[in-house]
């Protein structure tokens, strides 16, 4: 694939996120009102070797992921306060708080962002050959867009959460992940 000469360039986007303020809240919103699901929930996520601005951090979050037909919802709540992407000055309630693309090559990313004049705000490690950047592009809090390079397992268990929102009847609109 040849380099990316833009953030676009990288790929179509495939979720939009959000941080609310009342977790549980927004996914009965999503799940009842809306009719997106199922969620499945990811707790505790630790990132590893994470930093924030360049900087090491001990954030940890949790995230419910669904499908609204190609593109994945993310809700994702705060377990500690950690310095992270979602503190701080990039720290937005109840609307769209970033965006992602799956990328094939986590570098080919990271050229794109330094080439935009973007600023890194969290990187780390998705399990143990995984990667993802969280870059603030200059437009600020709700305007991140996330860059993941999906290690092992990672489009297996994309598919399979799609997967079950295809003709999703409403029940066990809540489900965890290990």
């Amino acid at each position: 694939m040849p380099t990316a000469n833009s953030i676009a360039d990288l790929g179509p986007i495939m979720q939009q996120a959000y941080l609310p303020e009342d977790f549980d809240a927004a996914v009965k919103y999503w799940t009842e009102t809306m009719g997106v699901g199922p969620f499945y929930m990811l707790e505790n996520i630790r990132l590893g070797d994470m930093t924030c601005l360049g900087q090491p951090t001990d954030a940890v979050f949790t995230v419910a992921i669904a499908y609204w037909g190609d593109i994945q919802v993310e809700l994702v709540r705060p377990e500690n306060d950690a310095p992270a992407h979602y503190t701080g000055k990039y720290k937005v309630h109840d609307r769209l708080h970033h965006v992602c693309q799956v990328v094939d090559d986590i570098e080919d990313a990271r050229k794109a962002v330094e080439a935009a004049g973007a600023t890194i705000v969290v990187e780390g490690k998705v399990g143990e050959d995984g990667y993802v950047i969280y870059a603030d592009p200059g437009f600020g809090a709700g305007g991140i867009v996330e860059f993941v390079q999906l290690g092992a397992g990672g489009p297996e268990l994309f598919a399979m959460i799609k997967e079950a929102s295809v003709n999703w009847d409403g029940s066990d609109p809540v489900r965890k992940l290990g």
